[in-house]
């Protein structure tokens, strides 16, 4: 704040002391900032830090340059005819130079993760461009030997991962990936390997380490199978975890008891001609399906559940007034049931339910239905 006195008034005009005082400051010099403080919080940008030299740290490698060196040394390795025992440390040590001899440590492991999966995209996409199937891809047609250059990456890694030089859980990443990769047709020979491979992958030591993967990749696998076109190759993956996992799995219980109700069964609802039941009796035994499953809305319902109640009266009545005879032949024989021909789902077409209600394990598939939501009830 300045006080400036106009020329053509008084220059010897009084001013009170305090604005006095406030003058002489606000037209004094500023003085310059204090100096910074060592106690105080500097912020040094890079451009700013002074470079350090330390003539004994050795030269940065490229992690590009060093991944295409490992992989480099693994192609060869994939070439030789010799079992991975005879040169899978070796290719190991070469590629990576580990700080122990036969064991990688944290960072070791995951180079060297990284390097086997770039590689296993390369190998897949020159079998896509080949045309041949991935699983197939490198062999050759004039020796007829197998020597498929993914299946003997993955028997090195496989390899390696059972004498424990490497991570035991990178096999089963490697396999993730190749399913990932891979087409339907593919991914069932990608999963004969892994079930030919079962008694080794199913080693506690190793199991331990990747089961985690094995199981989100046979259950993202599963999400991409047809339910009504790959029913065998479904029951494999199944059967597979059930070997591997068991019944008290977290992952295998319906832990908030969800029922399945897009599981619809549907059947006529007009009579046609030529059927040799019945059509109310048919109505009735496959109403039956659409309490099945949905047993809490049925048991909420007081409406649906006296129908529920009476048609099953009539179901489980029928059944009893018809029992089978000897006569029936082999519908009879439950033990030979394997051998016949097993459907996913109902047939419910009306000109079948004579033959249907002469069908043992038609009646007993009913009638665990029966079980199931009774026990439903018990809960």
């Amino acid at each position: 704040v300045r006080l400036v006195c106009p020329s053509n008034q008084r220059s010897d005009l009084s001013v009170p002391e305090p604005y006095q005082r406030l003058a002489s400051l606000a037209m004094a010099e500023p003085s310059p900032p204090p100096p910074p403080s060592n106690s105080g919080l500097r912020i040094l940008l890079a451009k700013d830090r002074a470079p350090t030299s330390s003539p004994s740290a050795p030269a940065a490698v490229s992690s590009h340059a060093d991944r295409d060196r490992i992989i480099g040394v693994f192609r060869t390795a994939l070439s030789r005819n010799e079992a991975p025992e005879a040169f899978a440390l070796q290719a190991v040590q070469e590629a990576i130079k580990p700080q122990k001899q036969t064991v990688l440590v944290l960072e070791e492991n995951q180079t060297l993760e990284n390097a086997l999966r770039r590689l296993l995209q390369e190998l897949v996409s020159s079998a896509v461009q080949s045309g041949k199937g991935i699983m197939q891809y490198g062999n050759s047609l004039d020796s007829g030997e197998s020597n498929c250059l993914i299946t003997r990456l993955l028997d090195i890694m496989l390899y390696l991962c059972e004498r424990g030089h490497v991570e035991g859980g990178m096999v089963f990443q490697l396999l993730e990936d190749l399913t990932d990769m891979s087409t339907i047709k593919d991914c069932k020979d990608v999963f004969g390997y892994i079930e030919s491979k079962q008694d080794v992958l199913g080693k506690q030591e190793l199991f331990g380490r990747g089961k985690l993967v094995m199981l989100r990749t046979c259950n993202q696998l599963l999400r991409r199978l047809s339910k009504s076109n790959d029913v065998v190759f479904c029951g494999r993956i199944i059967m597979f975890l059930a070997h591997f996992f068991p019944l008290s799995e977290r992952s295998a219980l319906n832990i908030k008891g969800v029922f399945n109700t897009s599981n619809e069964t549907k059947y006529e609802k007009d009579a046609t001609d030529g059927i040799s039941v019945d059509f109310n009796f048919y109505q009735t035994l496959w109403s039956l399906q659409e309490h099945f499953r949905n047993p809490a809305l049925t048991t909420t319902n007081p409406t649906k559940w006296q129908k529920f109640a009476s048609n099953l009266t009539v179901v489980l009545s029928t059944f009893e007034a018809q029992p089978l005879s000897d006569a029936d032949g082999k519908h009879n024989n439950l033990e030979q049931e394997e051998d016949a021909a097993f459907n996913i789902k109902y047939l419910t077409s009306s000109k079948l339910m004579g033959l249907e209600l002469k069908d043992a394990s038609f009646r007993r598939h009913i009638l665990v239905q029966c079980l199931i939501f009774f026990d439903y009830l018990k809960v």
